[in-house]
């Protein structure tokens, strides 16, 4: 097993014990969309997309990481609410959604694709839909020396994804803390909830 396995593993059997994000609660409570639909961008176990369907959500969650998936489809075999697929940020089909989250996610999208990526996400939310997710700021530890490419943002960028939303939350947060796997790093992260307007 190559070191980047072993990592996603050991943080994927961390993540299966972690609740929902209360973001996500606080998201699917502003959607004013006609739409019950959300999309669940790099999911990881899963704990999201377990809320969001006993919301009454029909949830589309995908991962690039096999692992993940197959977590996932486990998990998740018996509901019909729910639909996993084993995909990339750039080439997933977004269906049109009340909900989309990218929670400590979209840091791994494409760099060179991301303009591209952000576009297919933010026309995939429909008006009165809410985006939930973050951005990795340009003074994070990942930024330049990660073991793949990374997208990271200043904070003009970020907010000029925005154009079209209103933002409801807007965070940034720049410290030294550690990752769920124990390990010291930078952070520097923007976090988002905003509802489409147009």
């Amino acid at each position: 097993m190559d070191r980047n396995t072993e990592i996603w593993r050991q943080y994927y059997e961390k993540g299966l014990t972690r609740p929902h994000s209360k973001r996500t609660e606080f998201a699917a409570r502003l959607n004013k969309s006609n739409f019950k639909v959300a999309t669940d961008c790099g999911c990881g176990t899963g704990s999201d997309i377990q809320y969001l369907e006993k919301q009454g959500f029909s949830v589309h969650g995908f991962d690039i990481n096999p692992d993940s998936v197959a977590i996932c489809r486990d998990r998740f075999d018996s509901k019909s609410l729910v639909d996993i697929s084993e995909s990339s940020f750039e080439y997933f089909d977004y269906p049109k959604s009340g909900l989309v989250i990218a929670n400590s996610s979209l840091f791994f999208a494409d760099p060179n694709l991301f303009e591209t990526t952000w576009g297919n996400i933010s026309s995939s939310i429909e008006v009165g839909g809410v985006f939930a997710g973050d951005f990795m700021g340009i003074k994070d530890s990942w930024a330049k020396k990660y073991r793949s490419p990374t997208t990271s943002l200043s904070e003009s960028e970020v907010k000029c994804l925005f154009s079209g939303f209103e933002i409801v939350r807007f965070f940034e947060r720049d410290e030294n803390a550690k990752t769920s796997l124990g390990r010291m790093k930078h952070w520097h992260t923007y976090s988002v909830v905003a509802v489409k307007r147009a």
